[in-house]
């Protein structure tokens, strides 16, 4: 027996098996149109085999039987590959809806924990506030009362307090829903709240933009905001670093966020499923079709850069991750010009 019988033997034994594997899978999955097409293609495919080696043993074949073989088990085979085009299209329909549908949920999330955010921090203002200005007014008022040295310690010492606690409720409040982002927009916000670092930071941060006061969608602007005050709470808490750098621009229909620091860095590998709030900046930017790309390495810092669609723009945000940009400097969130 020659060796090219041989393999046609292996060859119809092998699709005897295929044949098996795919009548399994006929009942065990929803695209049956594909199985079964694969399963006459296979069995015709035996045929054609069996077929030549008939003729390589000297048997009489007919050639119009051999070439209608032949034809059909081609056709069953270009319908096999357009049945697996059109699975392969309906898979990617899926992943999309499925993607659309989490990033709807998500931003809804979102939307909902602003929404407490701010009703939280209305309800403190508003409501803790007040009461925190009477308790200080009526102590003033006492202090104007004759009483004794002691009596006058007292009364300043729950004075202050009262006073600190007054300051604490506003940054609490602010920080909750920060009314410079509502009232002028993310430059400006992002400005105040690294001011508000003041001398309790450990680190110089130095902010740059050229965006001035423009405004965008209130989630672009929430979101890029709570992105950078993570960033930044994120360095200060565990980097270690003396500088921060954060710049903000537009560029090619997209805003861009650059953010960097010279802190010890990390493997983003071990530190990506374990916290720093980096899954959770994913899932924001996620939420507004961009991109996010960071790059760090243990003793080297760390370098974040986010591209944001606005404006419905269509652009490839790729791109513009690997691209430079060219923004005018904010030292320490003071403008410049």
């Amino acid at each position: 027996m020659r060796a090219v019988e041989i393999l046609m033997i292996v060859s119809i034994v092998m699709q005897v098996v295929a044949m098996v594997i795919a009548l399994f899978l006929v009942n065990k999955t929803k695209f049956r149109a594909l199985w079964i097409c694969c399963i006459i293609s296979l069995m015709l495919l035996s045929v054609e085999r069996y077929l030549q080696l008939e003729i390589f043993a000297g048997e009489q074949v007919s050639e119009l039987g051999f070439a209608w073989v032949g034809i059909i088990a081609s056709l069953s085979f270009s319908i096999c590959v357009v049945c697996a085009y059109l699975l392969v299209k309906h898979a990617d329909r899926v992943t999309e809806q499925r993607r659309v549908l989490e990033n709807r949920l998500l931003t809804a999330v979102l939307r909902t924990e602003e929404q407490s955010r701010a009703s939280f921090s209305r309800e403190l203002h508003d409501g803790l506030g007040p009461l925190l200005s009477s308790a200080k007014m009526s102590l003033s008022a006492l202090q104007r009362a004759s009483l004794s040295e002691n009596d006058k310690a007292v009364l300043q010492s729950s004075s202050a307090v009262i006073d600190e606690a007054i300051r604490s409720l506003r940054e609490i409040s602010n920080n909750l829903s920060p009314r410079i982002l509502n009232d002028f927009g993310l430059a400006r916000g992002i400005d105040r709240f690294v001011d508000r670092l003041g001398v309790v930071r450990q680190a110089n941060v130095e902010f740059r933009s050229t965006i001035g006061d423009k405004r965008y969608d209130r989630n672009v602007e929430v979101i890029l905001y709570r992105v950078v005050c993570e960033l930044i709470n994120n360095s200060i808490k565990h980097a270690e670093c003396k500088q921060i750098r954060l710049s903000l621009a537009e560029q090619d229909g997209c805003l861009v966020l650059d953010y960097s620091d010279d802190g010890k860095g990390f493997d983003l590998s071990e530190v990506e499923d374990m916290g720093m709030g980096l899954s959770n900046i994913r899932s924001r930017v996620s939420t507004l079709n961009g991109k996010l790309k960071i790059v760090t390495y243990p003793g080297a810092g760390v370098r974040v850069k986010v591209v944001v669609p606005i404006d419905g723009a269509v652009v490839n945000v790729e791109s513009i991750l690997e691209q430079g940009q060219n923004v005018k400097r904010r030292r320490n969130g003071r403008r410049r010009g």
